[in-house]
């Protein structure tokens, strides 16, 4: 097989040159179209009970989760000068297309009873600007006698006031709503020029525009830096600005092919699948690195070319085969979870890691064809140099002190235990952003003065018509707000029986001593003011009730707190709830955004627990085809596990909880750090084959071979990930400085541990089965069959025994 690829690739180099070219503009032609998403992912499947009861919310109450809040501190604010603006910008942003509503103390409404036509009028408390100081300080009065937005809309202690702005929920999830949500606040921005104040910004369509700009600014700048990083690494160890020049561009279309890639299978741009490209460009560095140090070592034995560039594509690219298949098997696990953004990232990665493989390999050879012969520069630090030094000091330690390297192995492992014994798992809404950044500090100062912004809904189905407006319903109801204002993590609730105190207020000509429920008697006269709910319009008493007054809702907003104080809160309420609302005449659901998100979160860590195990499964069976002994896939293993645990001990320590973000690590970690293992016994087997199998030697020299490139590789990986760590997402730093951190001592592993583990168990692990593996895809070192090669003009006259 390798025979014929090599004839392939070596024979049709022109027409290779053309091909890739033209799918590379392709593929580029595609990748412009592709878009950023703006949808808030899925993380449950669609059959889950906990999607269904919300999908049933948002079909009878709309989206929750539309709203922008913008908090305002100014002692001012009712000041003439002041509440003007606030009064004129209110209203502007009212006006921008794609608002549906705006509510503020200077766009705010309350009922008045209209006994002439028997209903309350629903009107604004204030319909034109005020003139003077004193019809400003009526306008407060009046706004502060209203009990209905203390706490809601203003913090009368605080002097902190809101806007909330709703968007239409057809422009929430489209890329208008950059559009919109940079109009709204561009607005907003002039008032704080003009009056030197501080706007606070928050809210689910706020959060997830910021961010989904975020990512797009650090996806070009990622690539950037794994660009510069990648040429600068590969520049010092090759001393080449010609080699750096061409590696670089066979990865940059690798990044080409990768967002065509999104673009023809429909996906957008997320979190994840935006850190793909700067990942490719490491994986593609990486696989270059080999076969040019392949190709290099080979060149410095006989000092043929084309005999040294046959030889790297059957050896290497064999094994890097390998290499990239359980890269891509590390990545491909995510399908399994079912989660739709880790699906994409999944599917993505492992068709582009496979597609970058094939690239280098084929274009490595290719231009290097092309190029002169390697200089004695190029191929010195083969022979002497920082890394040949550190070569020599790690066979060293390998043939005089492993009993030292167990002990410290075990100590690291020990260690590793105990570090894993504090791991936690939990995950915030809005868990991913750094507490530096404003959007943070923002949401921190809702949830200071209105407990915070995030959507929790509880819905009461009494299972009657007109059952909601029941005197004992609206008690009950009441108690449950009760109940709900002994958490802390609440804001004041808001339900029907919030309304229908207003309503008892305004029936009383406004007398705040009068907000609270009626009773018996002052209920059906209270109610007969209430307007018909058959408008197709939002109202302030169809927002909280279904048409048939059957189903009703009650929204409070929740601190950002993690998914464990969600499930505790959710544990404690469930029987309070009960108790208030029996089961056999009320159906009462917990939902909203948050318990979405509580419950897909502890769905994901689950499924991505289940992932990494099917990765490790896969991942073994790919070396079982290859080595086909089970000892040797067990220690092929072990210096890979070794990084596993380390890596969970430091997030322990650390206080790293295991949530979405931080438990995918592994997986990817897994798929990549096996890379240097597969090339070290590859390289093993080969000089088993050699040495008449002898253990000592063959290990011995597959070291000093393969350590150059497992070095040069783990110091590309390092850094290339390292580059995460400037990421304002908090998964994605971590994705950084973890796989880092699991890369490094993976080479280490695979440097002291894995040769030392087979020198002591060499009468226990003798591999016979190595000289029939269930895979043919690793070089023996048999002649290369290439007698009907023709590579250029001034290769046509060498004899085929020159090719071998």
């Amino acid at each position: 097989m390798w025979t014929f690829i090599i004839r392939l690739i070596l024979r049709n180099r022109p027409a290779i040159l053309i091909l890739i070219g033209l799918f590379a503009i392709l593929m580029a032609w595609q990748g412009s179209k592709v878009h950023m998403s703006y949808e808030m992912a899925r993380m449950l499947p669609s059959s889950d009970s906990t999607i269904i009861v919300y999908e049933r919310f948002r079909e009878v109450f709309g989206q929750d989760g539309s709203v922008i809040f913008v908090g305002l501190k100014d002692e001012k604010l009712f000041e003439l000068e002041h509440y003007n603006a606030w009064y004129d910008l209110t209203r502007r942003v009212k006006e921008i297309e794609g608002v549906e509503e705006v509510v503020s103390v200077a766009r705010l409404f309350h009922l008045i009873r209209n006994d002439s036509l028997k209903k309350f009028d629903f009107v604004p408390v204030v319909s034109t600007p005020p003139t003077s100081q004193e019809e400003v300080d009526s306008i407060k009065q009046l706004i502060y006698s209203l009990p209905f937005y203390e706490g809601r809309l203003f913090n009368s202690e605080s002097h902190v006031s809101m806007m909330m702005i709703t968007l239409d929920k057809d422009v929430l999830n489209t890329k208008n709503r950059v559009a919109l949500v940079h109009e709204i606040t561009h607005e907003l921005e002039k008032f704080e020029q003009d009056f030197d104040v501080t706007l606070h910004y928050s809210g689910l369509p706020y959060i997830r525009t910021v961010t989904s700009e975020m990512i797009q600014h650090e996806l070009v700048l990622f690539i950037i830096l794994a660009l510069v990083i990648a040429a600068i690494i590969l520049f010092v160890f090759f001393r080449s600005f010609r080699t750096v020049f061409f590696i670089i561009s066979v990865v940059l279309i690798s990044v080409l092919v990768l967002f065509g890639t999104v673009a023809l299978l429909g996906f957008k741009i997320t979190i994840l699948t935006g850190i793909m490209p700067p990942l490719l460009i490491v994986i593609g560095v990486e696989n270059s690195i080999f076969l040019l140090n392949k190709y290099y070592n080979e060149f410095s034995i006989h000092g043929n070319k084309i005999k040294a560039l046959a030889r790297t594509i059957r050896r290497i690219g064999a094994a890097n085969f390998l290499t990239n298949a359980t890269t891509a098997a590390g990545f491909a696990a995510f399908i399994a979870t079912g989660n739709e953004l880790l699906v994409e990232f999944g599917i993505i990665a492992s068709i582009n890691i496979m597609f970058a493989y094939v690239l280098s390999l084929v274009l490595i050879p290719v231009i290097f064809s092309y190029l002169p012969d390697p200089k004695a520069r190029h191929v010195e630090y083969l022979e002497k140099g920082a890394v040949n030094s550190i070569l020599k000091t790690i066979v060293w330690v390998v043939l005089n002190h492993r009993t030292k390297v167990y002990i410290i192995t075990g100590i690291m492992l020990l260690s590793g235990a105990l570090g894993m014994l504090r791991l936690k798992t939990t995950g915030n809404m809005v868990d991913d952003i750094s507490k530096k950044d404003k959007l943070y500090t923002d949401l921190m100062f809702f949830e200071e003065h209105f407990k915070g912004v995030m959507p929790f809904e509880i819905t009461v189905d009494t299972r009657k018509n007109r059952g909601v407006l029941r005197s004992s319903t609206l008690q009950k109801i009441e108690q449950l707000q009760d109940t709900l204002a002994m958490y802390p993590q609440f804001s004041k609730p808001l339900s029907v029986v919030e309304v229908v105190k207003f309503s008892r207020q305004a029936f009383f000509r406004g007398n705040p001593a009068y907000y609270g429920l009626p009773n018996q008697q002052e209920r059906n006269f209270i109610l007969s003011y209430v307007p018909s709910l058959k408008s197709d319009k939002r109202t302030v008493m169809n927002s909280f009730v279904d048409t048939s007054l059957q189903v009703t809702r009650i929204s409070v907003q929740m601190a950002n707190i993690g998914t464990n104080e969600i499930d505790s809160i959710h544990q404690s309420l469930n029987p309070k709830i009960n108790q208030i609302f029996p089961a056999e005449d009320y159906d009462v659901s917990l939902t909203g955004s948050s318990m979405v998100f509580l419950k897909g979160t502890n769905y994901l860590v689950h499924n991505l627990l289940m992932s990494l195990v099917l990765a490790i499964v896969v991942i073994a069976l790919l070396m079982a085809l290859t080595f086909s002994s089970f000892k040797m896939i067990v220690i092929s293993l072990i210096p890979n596990i070794i990084p596993q645990i380390l890596t969970a001990a430091m997030m322990g320590y650390a206080g790293i909880a295991i949530k979405p973000s931080t438990i995918l690590i592994f997986s990817i970690a897994l798929g990549i750090s096996v890379d240097n293992t597969i090339h070290f016994l590859s390289r093993y087997r080969q000089q088993l084959l050699l040495n008449d199998w002898k253990i000592k030697e063959s290990v011995l020299a597959a070291l000093l071979e393969t350590g150059f490139s497992m070095i040069y590789s783990a110091v590309v990986l390092f850094f290339g990930f390292a580059i995460f760590i400037l990421s304002s997402f908090g998964g994605t730093e971590a994705l950084g400085y973890l796989v880092s951190f699991t890369l490094l001592t993976a080479m280490l592993a695979n440097l002291f541990v894995l040769p030392s583990l087979l020198l002591t168990l060499d009468k226990y692990i003798l591999t016979q089965a190595f000289k029939e593996p269930l895979l043919e895809i690793l070089d023996e070192e048999g002649d290369i069959e290439l007698d009907d090669l023709e590579i250029e003009e001034l290769d046509k006259n060498l004899h085929p025994d020159q090719l071998r």
